[in-house]
């Protein structure tokens, strides 16, 4: 499925590119006419505002026939030492499991009739409780949403349970060598710093987390300053401010500060190789990028596009080293990019990469190549904001780690701004001192190619 989506997306590159050959300048000042006029529509459906110390952000969907919510806890990982890693999404998880209003039975039973879904996920940057609901089961599933999180019930019985379920996914992650790819970057690349810890922890902090261990950090958690509130869908803004008035205003403010996270540092090429007996290798190198509050954000998720093109134009049509090479970018606040392939020739597939990162750093982006990406980007913005989850997701990132939500809206207007200099300047800036983790049952493969960047 993963491959078959970026096949897609080469596809689409391809044919916006190609059509945007032909298009007349008038076109472009179109884009943008448009572009401005979104922005401003979609601003216009956003409100916010505070109750009790909490931020509330509501967009207004009118046609949309589900709502979606997010309860985000600040802090991430940056909050947690290696000891009590994991105990948030713990907390978080278990919370979800019923609350004293709504027992796991019923709360089960009240899921199923109105077509809801609980969820807790767990990252570097924050963690986040969500809710999706059909607009017309909303006002029952509100209910449920704020009673777990206010009345936990925290039944004992619960806990080996859901540890369980935490533990297979940290398992698993061992076991598929993409995602072993992740737990090698955390303990090699990020070293020393605030996300070489997993927010999902690790199996003897789960085995040792106690109920009353989760109970405490979860008090400390549960305070306005801490949490923010973003809803989207078919809703009112006053009836969502009375809902949020009645269920958080008793809760306590507290005087949470959010703590000042380092910047990865990329000062030289690294390779670190982990042997597994496999049949291709499978090699990641990660470099420095700009989180979503940087100016070059915009500049290198282009960036990042053109080289994605070209790996695969390279790598997988020309030379048919790998099926689905990749460059991407994360959205973190201590942001990295990377370059990523799964091919039975490491040395030679990293060779090319590296080629084309210099090629990058070296020449100004080809007119042919750099035209069609405006509307590539406008495309898959729209495709990617599709679903209101996606929209909750996108407010929150951009209120928590990027300057503010009303800065999500001026996305397409900033990536429309970016020129072929700005690529060159920030592939110099960034695409360096890049490194790599490799899984590899070959014993003969050399550093050198790694390290020569």
């Amino acid at each position: 499925m993963v491959n078959m989506r970026k096949v897609f997306i080469f596809a689409l590159i391809w044919l916006v590119c190609i059509s945007n050959l032909f298009a007349q300048p008038a076109v472009s000042l179109d884009r943008k006419a448009i572009a401005n006029s979104t922005q401003l529509s979609e601003a216009q459906l956003i409100s916010d505002f505070e109750v009790n110390g909490l931020k509330v952000i509501v967009k207004r969907r009118p046609s949309a026939a589900t709502v979606a919510v997010g309860l985000f806890v600040k802090g991430g990982v940056s909050s947690l030492t290696k000891q009590d890693a994991g105990i948030e999404n713990l907390s978080l998880s278990l919370a979800i499991e019923g609350g004293k209003n709504f027992p796991k039975e019923v709360l089960r039973k009240e899921l199923s009739r109105t077509g809801s879904v609980l969820n807790v996920e767990a990252g570097e940057d924050y963690s986040v409780v969500s809710l999706l609901s059909t607009k017309k089961n909303f006002d029952k599933s509100w209910q449920f949403f704020t009673d777990v999180i206010l009345n936990p019930a925290f039944d004992e019985k619960d806990l080996p349970i859901v540890k369980e379920k935490i533990l297979t996914t940290l398992k698993n992650k061992n076991i598929s060598p993409d995602d072993f790819l992740d737990v090698l970057q955390r303990q090699y690349v990020f070293i020393n710093h605030p996300y070489s810890i997993d927010p999902l922890g690790t199996e003897e902090n789960l085995n040792r987390f106690t109920l009353d261990d989760i109970k405490n950090y979860y008090r400390g958690i549960l305070q306005t300053s801490r949490l923010l509130l973003v809803i989207v869908g078919n809703v009112e803004i006053e009836q969502i401010r009375k809902k949020v008035s009645d269920a958080f205003s008793s809760l306590p403010k507290g005087d949470y500060k959010k703590a000042a996270l380092p910047q990865l540092e990329f000062k030289q090429p690294r390779i670190h190789i982990s042997a597994r007996p496999l049949q291709t290798n499978y090699v990641r190198g990660i470099f420095a990028a700009p989180s979503i509050s940087d100016p070059d954000y915009y500049p290198m998720k282009v960036a990042i596009s053109l080289l994605q093109s070209r790996l695969h134009q390279e790598i997988r049509l020309r030379r048919q080293l790998s099926y689905a090479p990749d460059a991407s970018m994360e959205d973190n606040e201590a942001n990295t990019a990377s370059i990523y392939a799964s091919t039975v020739d490491v040395e030679e597939t990293v060779k090319i990469m590296l080629e084309e990162i210099k090629k990058m750093r070296e020449q100004l982006p080809d007119e042919d190549s750099f035209v069609g990406l405006p509307g590539f980007f406008s495309t898959t913005y729209y495709l990617r904001l599709e679903t209101n989850a996606a929209q909750v997701g996108e407010l929150a990132r951009y209120e928590i780690i990027g300057g503010g939500w009303r800065n999500s809206l001026l996305f397409l207007e900033k990536i429309n701004q970016v020129k072929p200099e700005d690529i060159k300047r920030v592939a110099q800036k960034y695409m360096k001192n890049i490194s790599f983790v490799l899984i590899t049952n070959n014993d003969n493969i050399g550093k050198k190619v790694f390290l020569e960047q």
